[in-house]
């Protein structure tokens, strides 16, 4: 019988490694799951003389970093792609033939690219789960570690319905976030547009009228203001030009630097009535993530390590990583999510109530 090699996660966040026997590295897989362990790594091994393992063919060495891969796929086609996979491996098609029906009829070259791949991947004997971690651009870690957990369950199917369903949700709210947005951008572009053009084109012919009209006595304060305002914007308009886009580069080379880019989300949250949408946003997209997970089968500490990573802003980021670290010492959620100060009452409390 084959020997296989793994490295698995326990609940406490703790690695363990060791070797069985089995028929294949599904069999390997499920005997290390009825450890009430969550592997991340099964090889085929042989050992040598020296009692080293050394290892051959079929590996289950799931990549969740970036780099590499094909390009990425929007988000609605990725979707529809979910579901259909859903569908077909619910009807009883098998997973091969699935991805092969659907890159038949696919018309997105880059997901049609993708399926081929993934197709020749599990052909070749390499799970499902880990053909997906070599498209990072297309496939992130929720979805990769989903499916792992879908794999290891033999519940693949009703995991991709969920992922499905997940991606559906968080495009519906996305929309409506965007929605809300909109409006008040197009208002601003327009409103500096016009107030841009009146500067250059229209005060400077009413400062001709006033002064006729005055014969040399003083404006008004607040129209003298404006007056100055036209001609420093008339003089400098290349300049300012200039300082504008160098000012937008420069911000968006910060936003790379932790620091900076942790105070400016920070600050994004307190902004009134936008601050508190995006927090919102946040929050419901917290929950959904780590409900999401947690219900697939992916252990607690691995999946608020993906819901960190998926945050999208790096105070609720911060805020994610010390739940995760209050669990690892098998303390609670509810202190750290309280400390945060970004998750609501009523959330604090249905989690301390689960």
């Amino acid at each position: 019988m084959p020997l296989f090699a793994y490295t698995a996660v326990d609940a406490q966040g703790k690695t363990h490694q060791g070797t069985l026997e089995a028929n294949n590295a599904s069999d390997a897989a499920a005997a290390v799951k009825k450890k009430g362990q969550f592997p991340t790594n099964i090889a085929e091994t042989t050992a040598d003389a020296a009692g080293k393992v050394k290892k051959k063919g079929f590996s289950l060495n799931f990549s969740l970093g970036g780099g590499g891969g094909t390009g990425k796929v929007p988000a609605k086609i990725l979707t529809i792609f979910t579901r259909q996979l859903s569908t077909l491996i619910s009807a009883g098609l098998p997973l091969l033939r699935s991805l092969r029906t659907l890159g038949k009829q696919e018309k997105n070259p880059n997901l049609k690219k993708i399926m081929s791949g993934l197709a020749e991947s599990v052909e070749g004997g390499t799970t499902f789960s880990e053909a997906l971690s070599q498209h990072p651009k297309a496939f992130n870690k929720l979805y990769v570690n989903m499916v792992k957990a879908g794999e290891l369950g033999g519940v693949l199917e009703i995991v991709l319905t969920r992922l499905a369903e997940f991606a559906e949700k968080s495009q519906r709210i996305k929309g409506k976030v965007t929605s809300a947005m909109v409006y008040p951008l197009v208002v601003l572009t327009i409103a500096v547009g016009i107030v841009t053009f009146l500067m250059l084109f229209i005060v400077p012919k009413f400062e001709a009228i006033f002064k006729d009209m005055l014969g040399g006595r003083p404006l008004p304060f607040i129209t003298q203001a404006v007056m100055d305002l036209s001609r420093f914007i008339q003089g400098n308009f290349i300049l300012i030009t200039v300082a504008i886009t160098v000012f937008v580069f420069v911000l968006r080379f910060s936003m790379k630097l932790p620091g900076v880019a942790s105070m400016l989300d920070t600050y994004i949250l307190k902004i009134p009535l936008f601050g508190d949408m995006l927090t919102k946003t946040s929050v419901a997209r917290f929950s959904r993530t780590l409900g999401t997970l947690v219900s697939s089968g992916v252990p607690i500490l691995q999946a608020l390590q993906i819901t960190r990573d998926t945050a999208g802003n790096l105070r609720v980021s911060g805020a994610v990583e010390s739940i995760h670290d209050n669990v690892k010492e098998g303390e609670s959620m509810v202190s750290p999510m309280e400390a945060s100060g970004i998750f609501p009452p009523m959330v604090v409390s249905m989690v301390q109530v689960g």
